[in-house]
């Protein structure tokens, strides 16, 4: 009998005799994760009770589960059979306690050659074999296993075991790239790896360094950004020290001609075009904080900070697109709301920062509820409320 290919790395799919089955609709849910718990499991004998366990969980609803597990294998039969006359029967067999999947048919399993792939790679001595066996079990890792069914309780053990590998399998190959210089092969893995681990700080310290190395700092900067603003709206953080910095090495290596000083004034002051408050990254924030903390200790001048909040009114936080939406709303109403030599950053999903240059407390405290009836006239059915605090520089 010919080898049946199967794939349980990103979706399931069954390969025999140039004949392919894939899910088609979210109808067949429960036969293709029968399917799939099947297969991984099909050196066992499956029992009843842990079939019906695995796909009502207890559901009282269903008035007899055996007879709806007999309904499910008829149609998982019924589906494999497109692969040939019979094959539901030779693949799925019934024993007096259970089911288990035919140990007798030849199988080629995605996860088993990822897996066996990488071992190889890890044993192997010499770097050029080792790294080609390491990018080809790279590219057997389509996608996690089973994502579309991520959330079972079975599946996420499994799902986490393969994810890890496939993570050590990236780090250990990035080495590799950069031992034999191969910055465009590493640009592509960090590319390909952040699609399936989109948070991973260390895969994009790897691919703007990268990409730094091949010269391509618009592109750098513009990474950082891209994942900046991913991590802020999914968790309120800014990167690591370690993406910031590189994040500053390509802006400085942006420009590659020397200038002259006033050629350089020039380039920024076209650049500051707005009329209210700067609005800046938080790195640049805390820069300049700090710089007017020192300020403070030589001049004595006043300068307070504030810390604007917005929550539901009973100080609850707001659903998520309901937060997006103020947050959008409030940033150029602030800056408008502000003096040319006012500073604004969003310090957290939920939150601006604001200094205000030579104000006094009280004074302060006017320019932010200046901002609060602002936002109140114009937006007068937005779920969200604003708060503030406000407090003087520390010298430092």
């Amino acid at each position: 009998m010919d080898v049946v290919q199967i794939r349980l790395l990103g979706d399931i799919t069954i390969l025999y005799q140039e004949k392919k089955l894939q899910p088609s609709d979210s109808r067949s849910r429960k036969v293709w994760m029968l399917l799939a718990y099947m297969i991984y499991h099909r050196k066992s004998n499956i029992s009843i009770e842990t079939l019906i366990d695995l796909l009502w969980n207890g559901d009282e609803t269903v008035s007899n589960p055996t007879n709806a597990l007999k309904t499910v294998f008829h149609r998982l039969r019924n589906l494999l059979d497109q692969l040939g006359t019979g094959m539901g029967h030779k693949l799925i067999l019934r024993h007096a306690t259970g089911y288990t999947f035919n140990p007798d048919i030849p199988i080629e399993l995605d996860i088993d050659s990822f897996e066996a792939c990488f071992a190889n790679a890890r044993k192997e001595v010499n770097p050029e074999t080792r790294l080609a066996l390491s990018l080809s079990a790279f590219e057997l890792y389509s996608n996690d296993f089973l994502p579309k069914y991520a959330s079972e309780p079975w599946v996420i053990p499994i799902s986490a075991y393969y994810h890890n590998l496939y993570l050590q399998l990236v780090y250990e190959t990035l080495d590799l790239l950069v031992t034999e210089k191969q910055s465009n092969q590493a640009v592509y893995l960090c590319r390909r790896a952040v699609e399936i681990e989109p948070y991973d700080e260390t895969l994009y310290a790897h691919l703007i360094r990268n990409l730094l190395y091949l010269g391509e700092q618009k592109t750098a900067v513009l990474t950082y950004e891209s994942f900046s603003q991913l991590l802020f709206d999914e968790f309120g953080v800014t990167p690591s020290e370690e993406l910031r910095a590189l994040h500053r090495e390509a802006l400085r290596s942006t420009q590659k001609v020397a200038l002259d000083l006033s050629t350089l004034t020039q380039e920024i002051l076209t650049q500051n075009t707005n009329h209210g408050a700067l609005y800046c990254e938080l790195d640049f924030f805390k820069a300049i904080y700090c710089a007017q903390s020192r300020m403070v200790l030589r001049s004595g001048l006043a300068i307070h900070v504030a810390l604007l909040t917005v929550a539901a009114a009973d100080g609850s936080p707001l659903a998520k697109r309901s937060l997006e939406r103020c947050m959008e709303n409030l940033r150029p109403l602030s800056c408008d709301c502000l003096r040319r030599g006012d500073i604004v950053s969003q310090c957290s999903a939920s939150q601006y920062i604001i200094l205000l240059s030579n104000t006094n407390y009280e004074n302060a405290c006017l320019v932010v509820d200046r901002i609060i009836r602002r936002f109140g006239r114009q937006y007068p059915h937005s779920p969200g409320f604003l708060r503030y605090r406000v407090q003087p520089i520390a010298p430092s």
